[in-house]
Protein backbone atom coordinates (compact mmCIF):
# COMPACT_ATOMS: atom_id res chain seq x y z
CA UNK A 1 0.00 0.00 0.00
CA UNK A 2 1.27 3.08 -0.77
CA UNK A 3 -0.41 7.02 -1.12
CA UNK A 4 -0.63 8.33 -4.74
CA UNK A 5 0.29 12.07 -5.02
CA UNK A 6 0.89 14.76 -7.59
CA UNK A 7 5.12 15.21 -8.34
CA UNK A 8 6.20 18.81 -7.30
CA UNK A 9 7.47 20.38 -10.52
CA UNK A 10 10.70 22.46 -9.92
CA UNK A 11 13.03 24.06 -11.77
CA UNK A 12 15.34 21.38 -12.96
CA UNK A 13 12.86 18.46 -13.04
CA UNK A 14 12.67 17.78 -16.53
CA UNK A 15 15.96 16.86 -16.49
CA UNK A 16 15.39 14.17 -14.25
CA UNK A 17 14.09 10.91 -13.86
CA UNK A 18 11.42 8.99 -12.11
CA UNK A 19 12.99 7.32 -8.84
CA UNK A 20 12.14 3.85 -8.59
CA UNK A 21 10.17 1.68 -5.79
CA UNK A 22 13.92 1.50 -4.09
CA UNK A 23 13.48 5.79 -4.76
CA UNK A 24 16.13 6.22 -6.66
CA UNK A 25 18.54 9.40 -5.71
CA UNK A 26 17.54 10.69 -9.32
CA UNK A 27 14.28 12.46 -8.11
CA UNK A 28 13.52 16.05 -8.41
CA UNK A 29 16.06 17.67 -5.52
CA UNK A 30 13.79 21.16 -5.67
CA UNK A 31 11.61 22.22 -3.03
CA UNK A 32 7.90 21.25 -3.59
CA UNK A 33 5.09 23.87 -4.22
CA UNK A 34 2.09 21.29 -4.68
CA UNK A 35 2.12 18.05 -3.29
CA UNK A 36 -1.49 16.76 -2.69
CA UNK A 37 -3.93 17.61 -5.06
CA UNK A 38 -5.63 18.46 -1.89
CA UNK A 39 -2.70 19.73 -0.10
CA UNK A 40 -4.23 22.70 1.11
CA UNK A 41 -7.14 20.74 2.84
CA UNK A 42 -4.76 17.88 4.34
CA UNK A 43 -2.34 20.63 5.84
CA UNK A 44 -5.22 22.72 7.16
CA UNK A 45 -6.44 19.76 9.11
CA UNK A 46 -3.56 18.60 10.44
CA UNK A 47 -2.74 22.10 11.68
CA UNK A 48 -5.81 21.28 14.10
CA UNK A 49 -4.08 17.93 15.43
CA UNK A 50 -1.92 19.56 18.47
CA UNK A 51 -0.63 16.26 19.66
CA UNK A 52 0.49 14.90 16.02
CA UNK A 53 3.65 15.67 14.20
CA UNK A 54 3.37 15.46 10.45
CA UNK A 55 5.06 15.95 7.46
CA UNK A 56 6.28 15.07 3.60
CA UNK A 57 9.25 13.94 2.84
CA UNK A 58 10.74 13.54 -1.03
CA UNK A 59 13.22 10.92 -1.70
CA UNK A 60 16.41 12.73 -0.47
CA UNK A 61 14.86 13.20 2.85
CA UNK A 62 14.34 16.32 2.57
CA UNK A 63 10.99 17.98 4.74
CA UNK A 64 8.73 19.68 1.75
CA UNK A 65 5.31 20.12 3.99
CA UNK A 66 5.17 19.83 7.86
CA UNK A 67 2.58 21.19 10.50
CA UNK A 68 2.90 23.29 13.24
CA UNK A 69 3.16 20.64 15.98
CA UNK A 70 6.29 19.19 13.55
CA UNK A 71 7.93 22.74 13.49
CA UNK A 72 7.76 22.94 17.58
CA UNK A 73 8.87 19.60 17.85
CA UNK A 74 11.96 20.85 15.94
CA UNK A 75 12.39 23.97 18.40
CA UNK A 76 12.16 26.34 15.48
CA UNK A 77 9.65 28.74 15.22
CA UNK A 78 8.24 28.81 11.79
CA UNK A 79 7.53 26.70 8.94
CA UNK A 80 10.45 28.06 6.77
CA UNK A 81 13.08 27.51 9.41
CA UNK A 82 11.76 23.55 8.09
CA UNK A 83 11.09 22.91 4.70
CA UNK A 84 14.00 21.83 2.68
CA UNK A 85 16.17 21.27 5.17
CA UNK A 86 17.16 17.32 6.15
CA UNK A 87 16.87 15.54 9.42
CA UNK A 88 20.33 16.01 10.85
CA UNK A 89 19.63 19.54 10.26
CA UNK A 90 16.91 19.55 12.72
CA UNK A 91 17.93 16.96 15.52
CA UNK A 92 20.69 15.25 17.68
CA UNK A 93 22.61 12.60 15.21
CA UNK A 94 21.12 9.83 17.25
CA UNK A 95 17.69 10.86 16.58
CA UNK A 96 18.44 11.93 12.74
CA UNK A 97 20.34 8.07 12.24
CA UNK A 98 16.95 6.45 13.39
CA UNK A 99 14.88 8.90 11.16
CA UNK A 100 17.07 7.85 8.06
CA UNK A 101 17.10 4.24 8.99
CA UNK A 102 13.33 4.33 9.30
CA UNK A 103 12.92 6.13 5.46
CA UNK A 104 15.24 4.01 4.17
CA UNK A 105 13.67 0.99 4.79
CA UNK A 106 10.12 2.22 3.71
CA UNK A 107 12.11 3.53 0.55
CA UNK A 108 13.57 -0.33 0.32
CA UNK A 109 10.12 -2.29 1.14
CA UNK A 110 7.92 0.11 -1.04
CA UNK A 111 5.41 -0.60 2.11
CA UNK A 112 4.42 1.85 5.26
CA UNK A 113 6.01 1.36 8.75
CA UNK A 114 3.19 1.25 11.23
CA UNK A 115 2.91 2.35 14.92
CA UNK A 116 6.34 2.68 15.68
CA UNK A 117 6.81 3.57 19.99
CA UNK A 118 9.28 6.40 20.16
CA UNK A 119 10.19 7.97 23.05
CA UNK A 120 10.57 11.68 22.05
CA UNK A 121 11.05 14.69 24.45
CA UNK A 122 8.33 16.92 23.78
CA UNK A 123 8.65 21.17 23.50
CA UNK A 124 8.18 21.78 26.74
CA UNK A 125 11.36 19.21 27.53
CA UNK A 126 9.37 16.29 28.96
CA UNK A 127 9.84 13.04 27.98
CA UNK A 128 6.44 11.69 25.72
CA UNK A 129 5.61 8.30 23.84
CA UNK A 130 5.02 8.53 20.34
CA UNK A 131 3.52 6.35 17.65
CA UNK A 132 4.82 6.76 14.23
CA UNK A 133 3.95 5.76 11.15
CA UNK A 134 5.40 6.24 7.12
CA UNK A 135 3.69 5.28 4.35
CA UNK A 136 5.58 5.42 0.81
CA UNK A 137 4.44 8.14 -1.47
CA UNK A 138 3.78 6.95 -5.66
CA UNK A 139 3.91 9.32 -8.50
CA UNK A 140 0.35 10.24 -9.67
CA UNK A 141 -0.31 7.24 -12.28
CA UNK A 142 2.61 5.32 -11.29
CA UNK A 143 2.48 3.25 -8.25
CA UNK A 144 5.53 1.91 -9.03
CA UNK A 145 7.49 5.26 -8.79
CA UNK A 146 7.97 6.07 -5.51
CA UNK A 147 8.75 10.20 -4.96
CA UNK A 148 8.87 10.37 -1.01
CA UNK A 149 6.86 9.45 1.83
CA UNK A 150 4.34 11.03 4.74
CA UNK A 151 4.81 10.78 8.67
CA UNK A 152 2.62 11.10 11.73
CA UNK A 153 3.79 10.42 14.81
CA UNK A 154 1.00 11.09 17.34
CA UNK A 155 1.63 11.80 21.18
CA UNK A 156 0.42 9.09 23.51
CA UNK A 157 -0.72 11.24 26.62
CA UNK A 158 -1.27 9.25 29.63
CA UNK A 159 -4.83 8.25 29.99
CA UNK A 160 -6.74 9.39 32.92
CA UNK A 161 -7.86 7.16 35.53
CA UNK A 162 -11.20 7.59 34.64
CA UNK A 163 -10.75 6.41 31.40
CA UNK A 164 -8.61 3.21 32.95
CA UNK A 165 -11.42 2.84 35.14
CA UNK A 166 -14.04 3.01 32.41
CA UNK A 167 -12.38 0.00 30.45
CA UNK A 168 -11.66 -2.25 33.29
CA UNK A 169 -7.82 -1.89 32.94
CA UNK A 170 -6.83 -1.24 36.44
CA UNK A 171 -6.31 -4.89 37.08
CA UNK A 172 -3.53 -5.17 34.09
CA UNK A 173 -1.59 -1.39 35.09
CA UNK A 174 -1.88 -2.99 38.89
CA UNK A 175 -0.41 -6.62 37.37
CA UNK A 176 2.47 -4.70 34.99
CA UNK A 177 3.69 -3.31 37.51
CA UNK A 178 3.81 -5.18 40.39
CA UNK A 179 5.21 -8.14 38.25
CA UNK A 180 7.79 -5.68 35.96
CA UNK A 181 10.47 -8.47 36.56
CA UNK A 182 9.01 -11.32 35.45
CA UNK A 183 8.22 -11.93 31.97
CA UNK A 184 4.46 -10.85 31.21
CA UNK A 185 2.38 -12.69 28.14
CA UNK A 186 -0.89 -10.63 26.52
CA UNK A 187 -2.81 -13.92 27.50
CA UNK A 188 -1.77 -13.56 31.24
CA UNK A 189 -2.95 -10.02 30.84
CA UNK A 190 -6.24 -11.08 29.36
CA UNK A 191 -6.46 -13.53 32.10
CA UNK A 192 -6.18 -10.90 34.94
CA UNK A 193 -8.54 -8.28 33.01
CA UNK A 194 -11.24 -11.43 32.51
CA UNK A 195 -11.31 -11.11 28.60
CA UNK A 196 -10.11 -12.13 25.48
CA UNK A 197 -6.77 -11.51 24.02
CA UNK A 198 -8.79 -9.61 21.14
CA UNK A 199 -10.98 -7.98 23.70
CA UNK A 200 -7.90 -6.57 25.93
CA UNK A 201 -6.08 -5.33 22.55
CA UNK A 202 -9.22 -3.26 21.70
CA UNK A 203 -9.41 -1.67 24.94
CA UNK A 204 -5.59 -0.98 25.19
CA UNK A 205 -5.39 0.64 21.93
CA UNK A 206 -8.19 2.24 23.18
CA UNK A 207 -7.15 4.05 26.71
CA UNK A 208 -3.74 3.85 25.84
CA UNK A 209 -3.40 3.85 22.20
CA UNK A 210 -1.36 1.21 21.79
CA UNK A 211 -0.63 -2.89 22.37
CA UNK A 212 -0.39 -4.58 25.45
CA UNK A 213 3.13 -5.91 24.57
CA UNK A 214 3.87 -2.17 23.79
CA UNK A 215 2.69 -1.16 27.17
CA UNK A 216 4.42 -3.08 28.92
CA UNK A 217 7.76 -2.49 27.36
CA UNK A 218 7.00 1.02 27.69
CA UNK A 219 6.28 0.39 31.48
CA UNK A 220 9.48 -1.43 31.51
CA UNK A 221 11.56 1.61 29.73
CA UNK A 222 9.69 4.41 31.55
CA UNK A 223 10.89 2.41 35.14
CA UNK A 224 14.70 1.88 33.75
CA UNK A 225 14.75 5.54 32.52
CA UNK A 226 13.36 6.65 36.41
CA UNK A 227 15.93 4.33 37.88
CA UNK A 228 19.03 5.68 35.83
CA UNK A 229 18.37 8.80 36.91
CA UNK A 230 17.36 8.56 40.67
CA UNK A 231 19.55 5.79 41.53
CA UNK A 232 22.95 4.70 41.96
CA UNK A 233 22.24 1.01 40.83
CA UNK A 234 24.02 -1.01 38.21
CA UNK A 235 23.00 -1.17 34.47
CA UNK A 236 22.74 -5.24 34.96
CA UNK A 237 20.66 -4.92 38.26
CA UNK A 238 18.46 -2.18 36.49
CA UNK A 239 17.36 -4.56 33.44
CA UNK A 240 16.87 -7.29 36.01
CA UNK A 241 14.07 -4.79 38.01
CA UNK A 242 12.74 -3.98 35.09
CA UNK A 243 12.33 -7.55 33.55
CA UNK A 244 14.47 -6.72 30.50
CA UNK A 245 16.53 -10.28 29.59
CA UNK A 246 19.97 -9.07 30.55
CA UNK A 247 21.90 -5.76 29.90
CA UNK A 248 22.82 -5.98 26.82
CA UNK A 249 19.18 -7.07 25.40
CA UNK A 250 17.87 -3.74 27.55
CA UNK A 251 21.22 -1.95 26.36
CA UNK A 252 19.43 -2.81 22.92
CA UNK A 253 15.68 -2.02 23.16
CA UNK A 254 16.15 1.19 25.50
CA UNK A 255 18.24 3.04 22.88
CA UNK A 256 16.04 2.12 19.92
CA UNK A 257 13.44 3.65 21.96
CA UNK A 258 15.05 5.99 23.76
CA UNK A 259 18.10 7.04 20.94
CA UNK A 260 20.39 7.02 24.00
CA UNK A 261 22.36 3.97 25.80
CA UNK A 262 21.29 3.21 29.22
CA UNK A 263 25.03 5.07 30.47
CA UNK A 264 24.29 8.06 28.16
CA UNK A 265 20.72 8.92 29.30
CA UNK A 266 21.80 8.53 33.05
CA UNK A 267 24.44 10.95 32.39
CA UNK A 268 22.75 13.64 30.46
CA UNK A 269 19.67 13.34 32.56
CA UNK A 270 21.37 13.03 36.18
CA UNK A 271 23.45 16.34 35.23
CA UNK A 272 20.03 18.29 34.24
CA UNK A 273 18.89 16.93 37.77
CA UNK A 274 22.69 18.11 39.66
Amino acid sequence: MSCTIRPAMTSDSSNSAKPSRSASADAPPGMAQQVFACQDELLALFETLINVMFCVKDVHGRYIEVNSAFVRRTGNASKREVIGRFAADLFIAELAERYDEQDREVFASGKPLRDQLELIRRPDGALGWYLTTKIPVSGEGDPATLIGLVSVSRDLQTPSEENIALESLQSVVRHVRERLAQPIRVADLAEVAACSEGQLERRMRKVFGQSAQQYVLRVRVESAARMLVETKDSLADIAGACGFYDQSDFTKRFARLTNETPAQFRSNHQRMVD
